[in-house]
């Protein structure tokens, strides 16, 4: 299978692209700059609207991971809406290449994430469930709204509603590694809010779960990417210090990261709470590598 994957340098998509090459498939990056290798890379510029459609014709299935960073930097209204931009523009230009394609891509999978919810404490959150209301859910739901053009040509499309990726290669751990090397590890706020994770290993085996998934039913709409059990904060961080064997005992007053972070994005980031189950996934077949929390972290961290 030829399969176009954007924001390939990016922590998933560098994961994806070696996890379809060990599994036979042909990974085709698309990126900002002229093709250096043109049998597995494809110039696109999204914010000029501009892509080698001939080149992706013909490619059997499209993962789009585009989006500037949620937690890169301070949530300014230029950078809010660059956060927008990046995944509006790129989702809405591939869906309507495709939809234009004379041989068009089988599957298109289209990056979102869990902030669809919004923070709505220990509600447990399928995909049947409503969006929010906040900054993050907005972006998200406008994020899938822009593949539209792919749905209506018939392209079967998914979305991927990813929580927190557990990777020493980026995301969040690697933060959190820091502070408990340094004896600074603790429980954010009341530590009640819930964290829905999912390990690197899982998140790339879902997307090849459900690029590969079996003709007579395959997957499409929204799809939560995140561990069968989802853990409040304290938990996690209860968790995360007896697998490394570090103390957990100072716990951070949430007006610290709101005034380094900002309110918004540190609510955003810190202290929403989303109790969010992978129900589609799991009716679909798919197999977590790690269910519960500690196994997990043993497995990302190797311990």
């Amino acid at each position: 299978m030829d399969v176009a994957v954007s924001g390939a340098s990016g922590l998933i998509g560098t994961a994806l692209v070696k996890a379809l090459s060990d599994a036979g498939h042909r990974p085709v990056r698309l990126v900002r700059r002229d093709p250096t290798a043109s049998q597995d890379e494809i110039r696109w510029i999204p914010s000029a609207g501009e892509i080698d459609a001939q080149s992706l014709d013909g490619i059997d299935a499209v993962v789009n991971l585009s989006g500037a960073g949620v937690g890169d930097k301070r949530w300014t209204p230029e950078y809010k809406r660059l956060l927008v931009a990046s995944r509006t523009e790129s989702t809405r230009l591939l869906a309507e290449t495709m939809a234009k394609l004379s041989k068009q891509p089988s599957v298109f999978l289209s990056g979102s994430a869990i902030g669809y919810y919004g923070s709505q404490g220990d509600t447990e959150l399928t995909e049947q469930s409503p969006p929010g209301s906040d900054f993050l859910a907005t972006l998200s739901a406008d994020w899938e709204a822009a593949a539209r053009p792919a749905i209506d040509a018939g392209i079967r499309t998914a979305f991927l509603r990813t929580g927190i990726v557990l990777s020493t290669e980026g995301g969040a751990l690697p933060k959190l590694l820091a502070l408990f090397k340094l004896g600074l590890g603790g429980r954010f706020g009341s530590g009640q809010q819930y964290m829905s994770w999912i390990t690197i290993g899982d998140e790339v085996g879902a997307i090849l779960h459900l690029l590969e998934g079996p003709e007579s039913s395959p997957v499409g709409g929204p799809v939560n990417l995140t561990a069968p059990q989802p853990v409040t904060n304290k938990r996690f961080t209860e968790v995360l210090s007896d697998v490394l064997g570090r103390p957990a005992v100072l716990p951070v007053p949430a007006f610290g990261p709101k005034l380094v972070l900002g309110s918004e994005r540190a609510d955003a980031l810190l202290f929403d709470s989303m109790r969010v189950l992978p129900a589609t996934l799991q009716q679909s077949g798919y197999r977590f590598s790690a269910t519960d929390l500690e196994s997990g972290l043993r497995q990302v961290l190797g311990r």
